[in-house]
């Protein structure tokens, strides 16, 4: 009796664990559907609204370029999982291609870790990254390697197939990973300054809507009291959209320097010749 009675308690545990396991695997079946279903309904969407022929002239001339360049690998990647390119997800299938994540829920939920890593911060990316971490805790490891992988890499938040198009993969792929870490206190700076200029464009913007109905009141003194915090508020915005369009302009000059580097040109060379 007392051996059936110990038997019985530990086929207790063994059953819970194996309908724990049951119940995260359908979990995590549920997440992938529910990325991939997402990620093709905003595509649909966006289409709706947006001239796709000119994307589809823009994928046949990416497809025209040399073998191992940047735009051809992203138009045999998009070719082979029957996907087209659209607005707006254009620098998305940049960082799949560049980084080579494949066209996958799992490394969709990859490529956001490391972009959070690399500093490219959006709410997409949290709530894809959350979502996935929620879901499948099995690859929290290699989540966070990946993050790592990303703060030790080059910032690429920018980088778009307009810039890159005709540079070798390869190339590129060797200066986003073997990234000086030496430059990494310029970046935490500028990460600082964005989020100082998008702190200061959302609390402006808050400030002026928050003072706008008293603009419309009859009373003197609610005009005068309302109107400093308004324009206030409206100078702290500007500010910040000063900030982030001159970081915009040292972001492209940046890149066009990163072109014409003489270590990326012999290797461009080497390319050509090969």
């Amino acid at each position: 009796m007392e051996v059936q009675k110990l038997t019985f308690n530990l086929e207790l545990p063994v059953i819970s664990l194996t309908i724990y396991l049951i119940i995260m695997n359908i979990f995590q079946l549920i997440a992938r559907s529910i990325i991939k279903r997402s990620f093709h309904l905003s595509v649909w969407t966006i289409e709706q609204f947006h001239d796709i022929a000119l994307y589809e002239q823009k994928a046949k001339k990416l497809q025209e370029l040399p073998e191992g360049t940047l735009g051809k690998d992203i138009a045999n990647c998009l070719e082979k999982n029957g996907l087209r390119l659209v607005p707006n997800y254009e620098s998305h299938d940049l960082k799949h291609v560049l980084l080579d994540f494949k066209m996958t829920p799992v490394d969709e939920i990859r490529m956001q870790a490391f972009m959070l890593g690399n500093r490219n911060y959006s709410i997409p990316s949290f709530a894809i990254f959350a979502f996935g971490a929620l879901f499948l805790p099995d690859l929290w490891k290699t989540f966070y390697k990946d993050f790592l992988n990303g703060r030790n890499a080059k910032p690429i938040g920018t980088w778009t197939i307009e810039e890159f198009a005709h540079c070798q993969t390869t190339t590129l792929r060797d200066i986003v990973f073997n990234y000086s870490p030496s430059h990494q206190n310029i970046y935490d700076l500028r990460s600082l300054i964005r989020f100082g200029a998008y702190t200061a464009i959302a609390f402006g913007t808050l400030g002026m809507l928050f003072c706008l109905p008293f603009l419309f009141s009859a009373s003197i003194p609610d005009l005068i009291g309302a109107g400093f915090p308004f324009l206030g508020g409206a100078i702290i915005a500007s500010a910040g959209l000063i900030a982030l369009s001159n970081l915009a302009k040292q972001t492209k000059v940046r890149n066009e320097n990163l072109k014409t580097s003489p270590l990326f040109l012999a290797d461009q060379q080497r390319h050509q010749e090969a």
